[in-house]
Formats: C-alpha cells, sequence, structure tokens
C-alpha cells in the first residue's frame, strides 16, 4: 500500500506537471498568434506592396478577415467556457442532463444564423446613404467590443451570468429530476448561455459587412469556428483541461486592439459621412496603415482612439484595483 505523504506526493507531482503542461500550451498558443499575425503583415507588404487598396474604404480584405475571426473565436471561447461550467458536474457522474444542454447549444448556433439573416435584412431595408448607415453600425460595432471588454475585465460575467445558469439548472434538476420539464428547461439554459455571445457577434459583423463585404466576415467566421470547434472538442471530448484563463487574456488583448481598429475606421466613415469634423494633420504615412489599423492622420480620429485606449486600460486597472482590495491578504 502506498502512505498518504506518497499518494499526496504523487497528487502534487500530477498537478505540477499539469501547470508545466497549462504554460507550454499558453505560451505556444501566444506565439503561434503573434507570428501568424507577422506572417499575414508581412505577405501583405509582399504581395501588395504595402498597400492593399488606397482607394478602398475602411479596413483591407486581410485585416477584416483576421478581425472577424478574432471576434469569433473570443466568443466562441465565452460558450464554451459556459457550457464546460454547466456540465462538468454532470460528464463526471456520467449523467444525461447534459444533452439537452448540447441541444440547446446546437439550437443557438442556429438562432444566430437566423439573427445574422434577419438583420442583414433589416439594414438592407434602411432608406438612408451607404455612409451614414457604415457609420451607424460603425458606432453600434464598438459599442459591442466595448461591452465585451467591460465583461472581460470584470468578474461579473464569471459570478454573475454563468452563476444565474447554474442556479436555474439545478432548481430545475431539483424540480423534476426525469421529467419533460427537465429537458426542456435544462435545454433553454443551453440555449441561452450561448445565444448571448452569437448575438453579440452579429451584431459585430454588421459594420465590418458593409465596409469589407461579406467575402472576408466569412472566411474571417470560418477560421473562428474552426478555432472554437478544436477547443470544443478537446474540452467536452478529449476531457483536456485547457488553460482557459490564459487563453481569455490572449483574445482579451487581441479584442482591444480589434476596437481600435474598428474606432479608426469607424470614425472615418462618420467622418464621410459629415459626422464629424476633419482636421487633418501635418504629417503623412502609408496607406497601408490605415488599411490595416485604422490609423489615419486626423486628429479626430487619433484622438477617438486615445480614448478607447485609455477607457481599455482603465477599466483593466479598475478591475485589478477591486479585485485586490477584496482579495484577503494572506
Amino acid at each position: 500500500m502506498h502512505s498518504p505523504s506518497a499518494r499526496f506526493g504523487s497528487s502534487l507531482s500530477l498537478d505540477s506537471g499539469a501547470q508545466r503542461w497549462h504554460r507550454v500550451l499558453g505560451t505556444v498558443l501566444v506565439t503561434g498568434g503573434c507570428l501568424i499575425v507577422l506572417a499575414v503583415l508581412v505577405w501583405q507588404a509582399v504581395t501588395a506592396h504595402g498597400n492593399p487598396d488606397p482607394l478602398a474604404d475602411g479596413i483591407s480584405h486581410a485585416a477584416a478577415v483576421m478581425n472577424t475571426g478574432i471576434v469569433v473565436f473570443r466568443e466562441g471561447l465565452e460558450a464554451v467556457l459556459v457550457l464546460a461550467a454547466l456540465t462538468a458536474s454532470m460528464l463526471r457522474k456520467n449523467q444525461d442532463h447534459w444533452k439537452p444542454i448540447a441541444i440547446g447549444a446546437a439550437l443557438s448556433f442556429a438562432a444566430s444564423l437566423a439573427t445574422w439573416f434577419i438583420v442583414v435584412a433589416l439594414i438592407d431595408r434602411i432608406d438612408a446613404p451607404t455612409l451614414q448607415v457604415q457609420a451607424a453600425t460603425g458606432v453600434l460595432a464598438i459599442v459591442v467590443l466595448l461591452v465585451i471588454l467591460n465583461w472581460f475585465f470584470h468578474k461579473i460575467y464569471w459570478t454573475g451570468w454563468i452563476g444565474l445558469h447554474e442556479k436555474r439548472k439545478r432548481a430545475i434538476l431539483a424540480s423534476s429530476p426525469e421529467g419533460r420539464g427537465a429537458f426542456w428547461g435544462l435545454l433553454l439554459v443551453g440555449l441561452t448561455a450561448v445565444y448571448r455571445e452569437g448575438f453579440e457577434v452579429v451584431l459585430f459583423l454588421q459594420s465590418v459587412r458593409l465596409q469589407s463585404g461579406e467575402s472576408p466576415v466569412l472566411v474571417g467566421a470560418a477560421i473562428g469556428l474552426a478555432l472554437t470547434f478544436i477547443v470544443g472538442a478537446l474540452t467536452f471530448v478529449a476531457q483536456r483541461r485547457l488553460p482557459f484563463k490564459q487563453l481569455l487574456v490572449v483574445t482579451g488583448v487581441m479584442i482591444a486592439g480589434v476596437l481600435l481598429v474598428m474606432v479608426g475606421a469607424s470614425g472615418q466613415a462618420m467622418q464621410q459621412a459629415g459626422w464629424l469634423p476633419t482636421t487633418a494633420l501635418s504629417v503623412s504615412w502609408p496607406e497601408w496603415i490605415g488599411a490595416w489599423f485604422g490609423l489615419y492622420p486626423t486628429r479626430e480620429g487619433l484622438v477617438a482612439q486615445a480614448t478607447a485606449a485609455t477607457l481599455i486600460a482603465g477599466s483593466y486597472l479598475l478591475a485589478r484595483r477591486r479585485s485586490n482590495a477584496v482579495t484577503p491578504a494572506m
């Protein structure tokens, strides 16, 4: 027989091994993501001589694909984490209650697709100049990204949103553990838990669609969904404990970059629509900087991006301070 100390030592070594694996995986993901971004930038500079299309409105095709993929993967990662939290105890106990939650999640994906077509039809029916529609959807996209980052930096999402669904799940199982009511109740839990992510993605992608067309949206969404399915398969099928915190941090930083690009591109659209004044600066830089990063030599656009960056940094620092304030001293 193994002594308790031996079993404890074995468990400790397994935990330290898992932590090392998580750190290695996180490092690989971060490094891989940076290399992909760098490779795309180099490819763009070589194939288009650093200038994808100076006359094109908004961001470039490749930048739109990248931004779309980042947002879709970020929201998909949240959906996977929510489902993992709701079904963890069920999978450990080999219960079948996770099945209606999975069905609800699948239905939420279909509902998100339906929402996409409905929103597209509504926007296309708006009788207004194209530039004004682009400016309005750009503002909406910025609001969506600010909401995503606010939920990310403040832990309200994890303590509130997941806790709410966990409470609903327990109430359903307590009232009717094996009846039809439990099936439909858990299905609704899975549907509402995931649909919020899909709805946010649909709203954000309208701005990208109007500025860059449907092609980069479809490609970027396909990439983001493929990455989400990989994470989901590792989580639910392979039963791997992925470093979700590190993944959320990395994708949160990437979303912050997407927000700054969107603020710059939307600011230019609002200037072209006459919603904002245009004060040109006495400096210039290559057109590809605007097409890729939304940086244009106007005072209003740069001030708007600086303001957005300040809001992101301030939100993060405030969350860190509040978190440290409630953490008991050891």
